[in-house]
This record gives structure tokens, sequence and C-alpha cells, in this order.
């Protein structure tokens, strides 16, 4: 199988192994409203790069280990965080950080993994990897407002990672990074899970990170081996991008769009990575 894209498509985007602030093995990724892309770092920094990649600040830090981001419409920052077994919510337009959940019903998540925003339910989803060793639920749910909310997908996963929430928002989709999967579970009418379906299977090693295009695309980020999977609605597998050596594409985790650009974080290495893919007239957002 061949890619979708040459390695040339995809550029280091910023570097942050020598800036200041030092860019500390990015995980999570995510863009504003203004095109700043957001990424978390190893100590638990909040980073913004402006749009231009010019420069990146420190917004904040929970002083744990940032994994996935995700922005509300109101510009509100979800991040999750390994180190506390929690999730934050960032104020990005005045900086203030909160706790926001790490649990409900008298449990507890134990690796928050990714964050999801349901504007139309008003909710977060909240995936939990639980243990790299053994399966476990889940994902959970929480209130956008209150912040309250618990398990919501009780069955065992292996390892539950990146999410996407389908276009229609009638389906949330999960990697199973242990597993070489994707599944996607079904949302019914009063918010309820219905029971995962796998939606693709067998791919190579560790998926991660999770997006789609407005053709209902999804494109799969992979820690190992470094490429970027494109999986259509009809679930033909491509590749996208592929780096043999991981150094352009570093272990990606999450990725995420601004218009016609893909951007990556690498935990592998320092930077992130910016793919140009108007020239090969993918649809995306």
């Amino acid at each position: 199988m061949e890619p979708i894209l040459p390695l040339d498509s995809a550029e280091v985007f910023f570097d942050g192994i020598f800036s200041e602030p030092r860019l500390r093995h990015p995980e999570g990724i995510a863009i504003d409203a203004s095109g700043d892309i957001w990424c978390g770092g190893e100590t638990g920094e909040i980073y913004r790069i402006s749009a231009d990649g010019s420069g990146i600040e420190t917004v904040a830090s929970t002083g744990g280990f940032i994994l996935g981001l995700a922005f509300d419409h109101d510009q509100n920052l979800y991040a999750c965080d390994m180190r506390h077994s929690a999730v934050f919510r960032l104020d990005a337009r005045t900086g203030d950080l909160v706790h926001f959940a790490n649990g409900g019903e008298g449990n507890e998540m134990r690796i928050p993994n990714f964050p999801v925003i349901d504007g139309y339910r008003n909710c977060l989803y909240v995936s939990d990897s639980h243990d790299p060793k053994e399966k476990g639920p889940g994902v959970w749910r929480f209130d956008l407002e209150s912040g309250e909310g618990g398990l919501w997908y009780d069955r065992a996963m292996t390892f539950a990672n990146g999410m996407a929430l389908s276009p229609d928002k009638d389906h949330l989709y999960v990697a199973e990074s242990f597993a070489g999967r994707v599944i996607r579970i079904p949302i019914d009418d009063n918010g309820n899970p219905q029971e995962g379906e796998p939606f693709v299977e067998e791919l190579e090693r560790v998926p991660d990170g999770l997006a789609f295009d407005t053709a209902g695309n999804l494109y799969i980020a992979c820690y190992e081996p470094s490429r970027i999977y494109r999986v259509s609605p009809e679930r033909e597998l491509h590749f996208l991008i592929d780096d043999p050596i991981a150094h352009t594409l570093c272990h990606p985790t999450n990725c995420a769009f601004r218009g016609e650009e893909l951007f990556t974080s690498n935990l592998g290495r320092w930077h992130i990575t910016r793919i140009e893919a108007r020239s090969e007239g993918l649809v995306l957002p």
C-alpha cells in the first residue's frame, strides 16, 4: 500500500527543541478559533504556539503530564492529565486553570487520555486507558456546565485512546491502541451508548489519535509506526503519509485540522508537524 501523500508534504511547523520555553514532548494538540496551536508538555505545561509558528508561550501548567486536549465553543480548553488522573479546564482568554473532573458515582478515572466535546448534548466524553497491561472501561461523560458525570461506556477496552465524534453526532469513534483497531459506539436518542462495533481492525501496531474531515473520512495517527491512515466512510483503508525514519513524523499521537492543513503532535521529539494536503484534492474542514 503506497501513501497518498509524499513525505515532503509534511514539514516541521514549530521546532521547540531550543525554544524558550522548550516544547517538552507534546502528546495532545488542539486549535483555537484564531488558528493558534495548543499542545501539552511532559511536566504539565499547556502551550500556545502562534498561528504562523513564530512563537510559543506557556499559558498554564498542571504540574502533571498532559495528554489529550479539546476546545469547547466558548474557547475553554479541556486537558487530560495522566499524573493527576483528572481533566482540567483552562479559560484560554484569561489563563484561569481549574480542576474539572476526575470521576463520579463513587469511581475515579485511572488514565484519562482524550476529551471530546459534544456540543449537541452539552457534554464532554473522556477515554480512560485504564491500564497498559489489562483491559478495562472505558469512556466517561461529564456535563459541560456542572462537571458532573460518570462512567458512560463500561465495556472493557484495550487501552482506549484517541476519540472523535462523527460528523452526524450519532457515533463516538475510539482507538483501542493495543488491539490495533478503532471501534465506533452508537449513541441513541437519549444520549446513551449502544454496544461498540469494530470500524477498522488489524492496524499495524499502535493507533492513537483520531480526526474527521468534512467528507466523513477518518484520520488515524499512529504512535508506532510513524504514519497516518485515512479510512473512508465505506471503511476503505489507505496510508495518508508515512515516515519510515520517524523524523518529520516522530511517534505522532494526536492530530487536528486547520482548514486544509493537518497538524500532529510528536511524542517522540520536540516539534509540531504540519501536513499540506491541498494539492492532493483531499476534502478537509
